[in-house]
Order: C-alpha cells, then sequence, then structure tokens
C-alpha cells in the first residue's frame, strides 16, 4: 500500500548548482512525499558560501522549466527569492536542501551553503531539512542510498519545529546502513582551511582556499561525525544561538553577576 502523501508543496535548493546530480536525486527522494515540488537553486556552483546574502547584487531569475528556477545567487538568495517571489502567494510547506555531494558534519555546517538555505527557510518560517551523502569516490556518490532512505527519516520526524534538520548519509549501499542516530554536531577542530599560492603565465601570485579534513579529527559519542563512522544516518537538529552556554556561566561567576 502506497504511503500518503505529507506535504502539497514542497520547495528544493542546494548550494551545488541547478544542474547538479544531488538535486535531482533529492527531487527523487521526495517524490512520495509532496504533491507538488518547486525548485529555486543557485545557477552556479555555491559550495562554501555559508549563509552569504547578496545584498550588493542584483538577483537574476531565470526560468527552467516547470515550477523550476534558477537565480544568480546564493542558496540562501535562493531560499529568500522563493519565498518572497516565486512563491509568495502559495509558500510551500517544507524546504529541503541537498543532496549535497558529501556530508556536513561539525565545523563544515559552518561554512555550508546546504545547511544554510535549510536555515534561511527556518528564520522564514518554513520548516526545513538539509540532506548531505558521504562519499569516498567522487565520481560514484552513491545518490541512491539517499533517495531510497530520506523518506523514512521525512515521515518519521516530520516537519521539525524551531529547527533545521541536519541530515547526514555514509557512504554505503542502503542495505549496509546500521541504523539512525539522533546527535548533536560534532566539536570544532575537525577541519581546516588551506591556501595553496600559485602563479599565473605573467609570473603573479593567486590564491586558491580549500577546506581539509583534519587527521585524527575529535569523534565523541553521540556526534555527527561518530554515527557516520559507524556506518549510521546522522539527525542533527541545529538552531541559531551561537552562545557559548560554558563561558556564558563563567563570565557571570567572574563579573559577579
Amino acid at each position: 500500500m502506497q504511503e500518503p502523501v505529507m506535504f502539497n508543496r514542497a520547495l528544493l535548493t542546494n548550494d551545488d548548482g541547478i544542474d547538479a546530480p544531488g538535486l535531482a536525486a533529492l527531487a527523487a527522494a521526495v517524490a512520495p512525499l509532496a504533491r507538488e515540488i518547486w525548485v529555486v537553486a543557485p545557477e552556479h556552483d555555491q559550495s562554501g558560501v555559508s549563509r552569504a546574502l547578496s545584498l550588493y547584487t542584483p538577483l537574476r531569475l531565470y526560468p527552467r522549466g516547470e515550477r523550476r528556477f534558477a537565480v544568480s545567487g546564493t542558496p540562501s538568495d535562493c531560499v529568500a527569492m522563493a519565498l518572497r517571489v516565486v512563491m509568495a502567494d502559495n509558500p510551500p510547506d517544507i524546504v529541503f536542501s541537498g543532496i549535497n555531494r558529501g556530508a556536513n558534519l561539525a565545523d563544515e555546517v559552518g561554512y555550508s551553503g546546504t545547511v544554510s538555505g535549510a536555515m534561511m527557510a527556518r528564520l522564514l518560517g518554513v520548516p526545513s531539512y538539509a540532506v548531505s551523502q558521504a562519499w569516498r569516490d567522487r565520481e560514484n556518490v552513491r545518490w541512491h542510498t539517499a533517495i531510497q532512505a530520506l523518506p523514512a527519516v521525512v515521515r518519521r520526524f516530520g516537519p521539525a519545529p524551531r529547527t533545521v534538520l541536519n541530515v547526514n548519509f555514509p557512504d554505503l549501499e542502503p542495505d549496509e546502513l546500521t541504523g539512525l542516530s539522533i546527535t548533536r554536531q560534532g566539536q570544532p577542530g575537525s577541519m581546516s582551511v588551506e591556501v595553496e599560492q600559485r602563479s599565473d603565465t605573467r609570473g603573479y601570485a593567486y590564491h586558491w582556499l580549500a577546506l581539509r579534513r583534519r587527521q585524527g579529527a575529535p569523534m565523541p559519542d553521540g556526534s555527527d561525525i561518530a554515527a557516520l563512522r559507524r556506518g549510521e544516518i546522522s539527525v542533527c537538529p541545529l538552531g541559531f544561538d551561537f552562545t557559548d552556554e560554558a563561558m556564558l556561566e563563567e563570565l557571570r561567576a567572574a563579573g559577579g553577576v
């Protein structure tokens, strides 16, 4: 027996760009969950832009088929354009951002355009999921794992209030998944920003930035990183409060407040 749809309208976005295979995989995963699927995604790859908004550059909206639009901006721009322009009269019930090519765990969450697209949706009042698929071979990403497993995750947890659900799938076949864990974001220190200097044809220097995962990164029990290492799906609720609670108490104690 076919399970009923959960949503009238679902909005999809990502940070890898509107032509990315992960976005097509997300549409396939969400198809059994929603009556209508709308896509508003970046015209080009926007990986690593975090929550950037294009405040000094006008945005252009390009129709790319039925209920499908490209935006000359970031994932956050795309969600804002979708909710305030494209779908202003018929807003979505849920927003899915992804499926990212590669996991978004621990420090990566802060850089991720995928996560930030979901964050923008939640800030504008729409429940959201960020979805990522880990890989070891970039040319052979197991999109089918996320396609098969995501619907059950969404049916289990629904549109979570007041939070973004950051879902990461390990680089395994669907029948190799060992379970699902509700996790916390991994500790800082798992990622490093590297700078590589090169020279152009005239001898002038230019630079590339790259994110590298540190070897031996901490994997505390209950973290998103630990869950994926065990072969489990990680579902991590993300909030908007960056307050360091432990330091807050120390400062209050030191100040006698």
